[in-house]
């Protein structure tokens, strides 16, 4: 992974620690604690039926289809078992059979924003985002006026924006099935399509129509902000490594990662993404070991001169917010002409 003495050694310890090792019981209790209450979300909406109450369960489904989430984005660097397969098929389950979104497409897109975090050109993050890092990249991939409106007002805008977010996972991971067209492409798509279908049904015949379009939205919405709100403050307003820039594994993830301080309800509102620098050092560590594993890193850090980025929540917002409003009033000041 790295040639880094120091960050050797580091592995050396963590490892010595016990902190690679799997904690099956820890998720084994979480994930049949999250379907439990998953499932149990639906079945409230039946009893219910058709009351505007619905718009309530709405956001609850939303909040524990992103925890759900969160077991997904485990399995993908391989956290929950020691078996590949394994991992895959949970993914599968909680990704395309639960939630809707396709476990495939998604594993490799977040492994190359692993292995090249805010590096142009490199980090699918970087290039799928509504925001942008200069204004060559808004213009090649919206246009010159729109790119121009888009920067200039991306801070107020990055927020609300969020609310698109789900739409884009769902689309991207529907023309990847549709570009793949294999036997292990056609098994994610009959549990997207399952899900897809019992989803619609169960809302179509529960409530009526405009309840429906309203719990459809309020539930997407949720799902979109929470999702939204617990990965931009890792990476967002850090240092942009230039395409094709030369550094070093430890330097290059701690450099463009950003942790959310804040105690145990912070580790399960945001499903561990709070400890971002001890992910991207350890991706396969499994959630619970990332806080034990924080004095570690934090010394590893600290003695090399890498630093050791960490800011509340809102810290953390407010510091996205000021920069992407520095480079809107960047943009008003360079010619529309450039």
């Amino acid at each position: 992974m790295s040639s880094d003495p120091a960050f050797g050694e580091l592995a050396l310890q963590v490892r010595a620690a016990g902190l690679m090792e799997r904690r099956r019981g820890y998720y084994l209790a979480k994930i049949g604690c999250l379907v439990a209450m998953f499932v149990g979300g639906w079945a409230v909406l039946v009893v219910v039926g058709s009351s505007w109450a619905s718009l309530g369960i709405a956001a609850f489904l939303g909040t524990m289809s992103a925890q759900l989430g969160f077991i997904g984005h485990d399995a993908g660097h391989q956290q929950v078992f020691a078996s590949r397969r394994a991992n895959r098929c949970l993914g599968l389950v909680v990704g395309n059979g639960l939630i809707g979104l396709c476990f495939g497409w998604w594993v490799p897109k977040h492994s190359a924003h692993h292995a090249r975090p805010n590096e142009v050109g490199r980090d699918p993050d970087i290039a799928d985002a509504l925001f942008f890092s200069s204004w060559e990249q808004a213009r090649s991939r919206v246009g010159r006026g729109v790119a121009r409106f888009l920067e200039r007002w991306q801070a107020p805008l990055f927020f609300p924006l969020m609310v698109l977010r789900s739409l884009g996972l769902h689309v991207s991971g529907a023309r990847y099935l549709v570009a793949r067209r294999d036997r292990v492409a056609a098994v994610e798509a009959v549990l997207v399509v399952a899900h897809l279908a019992l989803y619609v049904c169960l809302v179509v015949l529960l409530l009526r129509p405009l309840q429906a379009v309203a719990f459809v939205a309020v539930e997407q919405v949720v799902f979109s902000l929470y999702l939204g709100c617990s990965f931009a403050p890792n990476h967002k307003a850090m240092p942009i490594v230039p395409a094709g820039g030369a550094m070093g594994f430890a330097r290059r993830q701690v450099l463009t990662s950003r942790n959310v301080t804040g105690g145990r309800v912070t580790t399960f509102v945001l499903g561990g993404l709070n400890y971002q620098i001890e992910h991207h050092l350890f991706p396969a560590m499994p959630r619970p070991n990332l806080r034990r594993a924080q004095h570690l890193v934090r010394a590893f850090c600290l003695a090399t001169g890498l630093g050791y980025c960490e800011a509340s929540f809102l810290e953390s917002c407010c510091q996205i917010t000021r920069e992407l409003g520095a480079a809107g009033r960047a943009a008003m000041l360079r010619p529309v002409a450039s």
